[in-house]
């Protein structure tokens, strides 16, 4: 079991109270210990935040907070999350959906966290909490199965791969971590699956502790009191079992180990990424890999190379032939029109993979049992669990075998050759509803964007906490000094007619908008191909004036781009769905937001798609219900990159101008933090348009 609690036989001794109350209202008053200690300021906003959260951790309650830019949320929910854990021997987990905030809680605010515990006698003893960031099994080397691997490297690997197994070998020798992404160039995935920590032959009962690093890292997280995870990794650990899954009674508190509670930053994302999680995704490739771990016709290697001789060799064979006729039938019929497809009906396929993998899974089972207990024939039944998850979920996808769930299949890949099995819930709330707030456990949201024209219910409602104590703080920047906001009033609106003059429109406002502003400008678009056609007409002129241009999508990542931003202090960045949230580049390396068209997601996704038929079943409007408020928070996200400090400036050029010409474009206007804006129109914009000296 992971936590900080002794799982003896023994009665436990309830803990202390909670001072995390009592405490915050001392640290994050006016003239408190927060200003005292680390000289730094009073944000009222910060201390209400914090008392709130303090008071819901206290009390075992959800709580919904928005807090505008600046408030300091992440101190106002890590300074009383730690004095709880630290006094109620709990363990405070933190879910943020960046790499960038993930980076920042590390980085910056445990240390100012430790910094203010150690500055204040009365908070010494917090001083001491101990945290770590939680990564996949996956991600991992485990030094038993590499020593494993390089002992049947005759079964297992070619001589390619032999040198492959080699290299990781050399880097286990010096490496601290053993993180996979620690190691470059990276790992080839058909070796690192042989040796990474996802496997069940990693475990306490068959490694050292001492050596195996995902042991060692689990030994970390079981003494943590602050245990930061991405949502990705969250949600999947929740489908996995969560906090019953590491040993918890069914009716114990705890959302991913006994006892924990939660922050969700970020937590405006919670609904997609819960939704793309508890779902079901199956591709080609991963039965592919599945199969040929076991066996691989071409190389004549893999687990039955040892185990199981030609009989279950042949069977791999086999499976992998029904796997790609069944996989080839999809993409010549389903998707040969377009790549993502719904599946409306049962049937739109033969279950080829159903005997084949059947076999499998019984030859498996048969081979285990002649083996002893241990880690080959845990490995043996692991694959066994394996086939029968791969087995289930085509059974599931094929017969649509959940009626709360859309359907579809969807190409993907280089080369647009992977198929891959989807599907959804169409409702997330019943679901988040049971893992999340139906744990006996403070369960903390916080984002600077959760409210809808004020309200934080209709969010409520989306992710099941409609009970839930919900708040909103206004930033404490002042926007009406720092902010401009322009309105094109003469940019063509969006349609299929007019979709050549409205590129012309933008690329020529783009030029103009980035030309006159002097530090950096992020142009953000909702389409890939808009993006292109106007970099393809703007790259060359910024090129010959020496402008550093960045543009999604090429070679470098999302946080690399951010990077790059901030150090070249006056590039054009264009970027689409990722760079509408978080993405933080304070300065003049950010002085102008452009927000080309507002962020209505296409509604012909299958899940858009079948939770808007949902929504109109029962009388309600999916524009209003869903794409609008949708495409509100995401408005207000991408805004929200402009001012990230009390001496940011800046300009908003929205180039939409259904913002004035449509009856909800007022609600856009209203998001803005400055109310006032300028419309701009091509002849006058000269003299209208006013960045900041």
């Amino acid at each position: 079991m992971i936590g900080l609690r002794d799982d003896s036989d023994s009665a436990p001794v309830a803990p202390p109270p909670s001072r995390a109350p009592e405490l915050a209202a001392k640290i994050f008053s006016e003239d408190g210990w927060l200003q005292e200690g680390l000289r730094l300021e009073h944000r009222p906003q910060q201390e209400q935040m914090a008392q709130a959260v303090a008071a819901a951790m206290r009390d075992d309650e959800p709580l919904l907070f928005e807090a505008g830019t600046g408030v300091g949320k992440s101190l106002a929910y890590l300074v009383p999350g730690i004095i709880h854990a630290v006094d109620q021997s709990r363990q405070l987990i933190v879910s943020t959906h960046t790499i960038s905030l993930q980076e920042q809680l590390e980085t910056k605010d445990l240390p100012l966290c430790r910094r203010l515990f150690k500055s204040t006698p009365k908070l010494a003893g917090y001083a001491e909490f101990k945290s770590t960031v939680l990564v996949g099994k996956s991600n991992y080397l485990c030094t038993t199965r590499l020593s494993h691997a390089l002992a049947d490297r005759a079964s297992l690997f070619t001589d390619e791969d032999y040198g492959e197994l080699q290299r990781i070998a050399g880097w286990a020798d010096v490496t601290e971590t053993g993180l996979r992404h620690d190691l470059q160039p990276p790992p080839r995935a058909e070796v690192w699956e042989t040796v990474s920590a996802d496997s069940s032959s990693c475990s306490r009962k068959h490694c050292e502790g001492g050596r195996c690093f995902y042991q060692r890292a689990r030994a970390r997280l079981r003494s943590a009191h602050v245990v930061i995870v991405n949502h990705a990794l969250l949600f999947a650990l929740i489908k996995s079992g969560g906090a019953q899954s590491q040993g918890a009674a069914t009716d114990a508190r705890g959302v991913l180990f006994p006892d924990d509670f939660l922050v969700l930053d970020e937590a405006h994302t919670v609904p997609a990424v819960a939704t793309d999680h508890f779902g079901l995704s199956l591709s080609s490739y991963g039965v592919d890999r599945a199969l040929k771990y076991l066996y691989n016709p071409r190389t004549k290697r893999g687990l039955f190379r040892k185990h199981g001789g030609a009989e279950a060799q042949q069977l791999v064979v086999d499976a992998l032939d029904a796997s790609k006729q069944f996989f080839d039938f999809l993409a010549s019929t389903l998707l040969a029109p377009r790549p993502i497809v719904r599946v409306r009906e049962t049937g739109v396929a033969e279950p080829l993979l159903d005997g084949p993998l059947g076999a499998l899974h019984r030859l498996i089972g048969k081979l285990a049992d002649k083996l002893e207990d241990g880690r080959e024939r845990d490995e043996l039944l692991e694959q066994k669990q394996r086939l029968n998850g791969l087995q289930g979920s085509v059974t599931e996808w094929l017969t649509l075998g959940d009626q709360g769930h859309v359907y579809w299949a969807e190409r993907g890949g280089r080369r647009q050759t992977i198929v891959t099995l989807r599907s959804a819930p169409i409702d997330v709330a019943p679901a988040l509803r049971q893992h999340l707030f139906g744990c006996s456990t403070s369960v903390i949201c916080t984002s600077a964007t959760l409210a809808m024209g004020g309200e934080i219910a209709p969010f409520a409602a989306r992710i099941g906490a409609d009970d839930a104590r919900a708040m909103v703080v206004k930033s404490p920047f002042d926007f009406e000094r720092n902010m401009r906001v322009y309105v094109a009033a003469d940019v063509p609106l969006p349609s299929p007619q007019e979709a050549r003059l409205a590129i012309e429109a933008l690329t020529d406002y783009i030029d103009f908008c980035t030309r006159r502003v002097r530090g950096g400008s992020l142009v953000l678009f909702t389409s890939y191909t808009d993006m292109r056609a106007v970099a393809a007409a703007l790259e060359p002129v910024y090129r010959q004036e020496g402008r550093p241009f960045l543009l999604q999508g090429e070679a470098m990542s999302r946080t690399e781009l951010a990077q790059q931003m901030r150090s070249l202090g006056n590039a054009v960045l264009f970027g689409t769905d990722s760079f509408w949230t978080g993405v933080d580049v304070p300065g003049d390396a950010l002085a102008q937001v452009i927000v080309t068209r507002l962020p209505f997601d296409p509604p012909t996704h299958p899940i858009a798609e079948a939770k808007a038929e949902a929504i109109r079943d029962r009388g309600g409007n999916p524009f209003n219900e869903l794409t609008l408020p949708d495409a509100l928070i995401k408005f207000r996200q991408g805004i929200g990159r402009l001012i990230r400090t009390q001496t940011d400036r800046g300009l908003v050029t929205i180039l939409d101008s259904r913002v004035l010409a449509k009856t909800y474009g007022r609600l856009f206007l209203d998001c803005l933090p400055q109310p006032n804006f300028t419309k701009l129109k091509r002849e006058l914009r000269s003299d209208e348009f006013h960045p900041f000296a």
